[in-house]
């Protein structure tokens, strides 16, 4: 049953107050009503666009919370993060991340997306790469959502942590990726230390 135009405005908002993540898709469906109908509710009411109230949300739940890099370097919107746990971001595929001629998305997007979020999911002042094993076992097409989960699977001594990531577009595994992170905690004898010297 359509609502009329008060009563929509006043549900759209305790809707997206509720799943601020909801897309205007999701809202048209919701709310038996065309995108651009949501669109202008949206501009009416002064809600952001999807992306940006995806970026309040992370700046602000998890903007002090991040050590490793600023929030604003993490590749793709952190949605939720307990570091030296899990974490999760969404990057949504857009034109200039694909290829032209077939719209598939160039994997360094992806590769980018999950490093990222292997450091940001590190509880410590400096987080770097040492290695990363990585599978890309699906294309990711243009206008597609990813979605990373990161897991820290182990400590290896005081200065090494192995974290697993693994990306999705819907239920589909798109990317995964085991990236071996060194800490800021480094000893003096680690191979990082010595390179710093040298």
């Amino acid at each position: 049953m359509r609502l009329a135009k008060k009563e929509r405005q006043k549900q759209l908002l305790i809707t997206i107050k509720e799943n601020p993540f909801i897309t205007d898709e999701e809202l048209s469906e919701k709310f038996s009503v065309s995108v651009q109908t949501i669109r202008l509710d949206r501009l009416e009411l002064s809600i952001p666009e999807l992306r940006e109230r995806i970026k309040n949300v992370a700046e602000k739940q998890f903007g002090d919370e991040v050590k490793a890099l600023p929030i604003d370097e993490v590749i793709g919107e952190i949605i939720d993060i307990e570091l030296d746990k899990s974490a999760i971001s969404i990057f949504d595929v857009r034109k200039e991340h694909v290829f032209k001629r077939n719209s598939i998305a160039r994997g360094h997007h992806l590769f980018a997306q999950a490093n990222s979020l292997a450091v940001a999911v590190i509880n410590d002042e400096l987080a770097l790469t040492s290695k990363a094993n990585i599978h890309f076992t699906h294309s990711v097409k243009e206008g597609e959502r990813v979605i990373a989960k990161a897991k820290v699977r182990e400590e290896k001594g005081s200065d090494r942590t192995i974290v697993e990531v693994k990306s999705f577009v819907g239920n589909r595994l798109v990317f995964t990726g085991d990236f071996e992170m060194y800490r800021n905690s480094l000893n003096e004898d680690s191979p990082m230390k010595s390179n710093e010297k040298g």
